[in-house]
């Protein structure tokens, strides 16, 4: 009897908020000069919805800058990608933040893998 092995990958992710894009801005916006764009974080929003205005040369595609995005924290945003259809590359965002986009049935889906610090003192 001849048995084949299929190797799931099991990933939990866990809803982290909703990226509005806006051309309005608003109060509590914070500008990032890297990516061009101003924000209002989730964590201002009891509903977890983060604002971003982008400027006309932010470097993010345009599918990111025109339709709501939904993002999860995720363990591992490289197992999270893989086989996926990319459109921001997993990339630090500071020392303790990754950030990744992928494109899914014309939707701009958002990983986070916030990364555990360990003071070694």
């Amino acid at each position: 009897m001849n048995v084949s092995v299929i190797r799931v990958k099991f990933m939990v992710m866990k809803f982290h908020h909703i990226g509005i894009p806006t051309q309005t801005p608003r109060q509590g916006e914070i500008y990032d000069s890297k990516y061009k764009l101003w924000l209002v974080t989730s964590d201002k929003s009891p509903y977890s919805i983060e604002w971003l205005r982008y400027e006309r040369d932010c470097p993010f595609p345009q599918l990111i800058k025109t339709v709501p995005h939904v993002a999860f924290e995720v363990d591992d945003i490289d197992t999270a990608v893989e086989g996926k259809n990319i459109l921001i590359a997993p990339v630090y965002l500071n020392d303790s933040l990754k950030m990744a986009f992928i494109e899914d049935n014309g939707a701009p889906i958002e990983f986070l893998q916030f990364i555990k610090i360990y003071n070694q003192s």
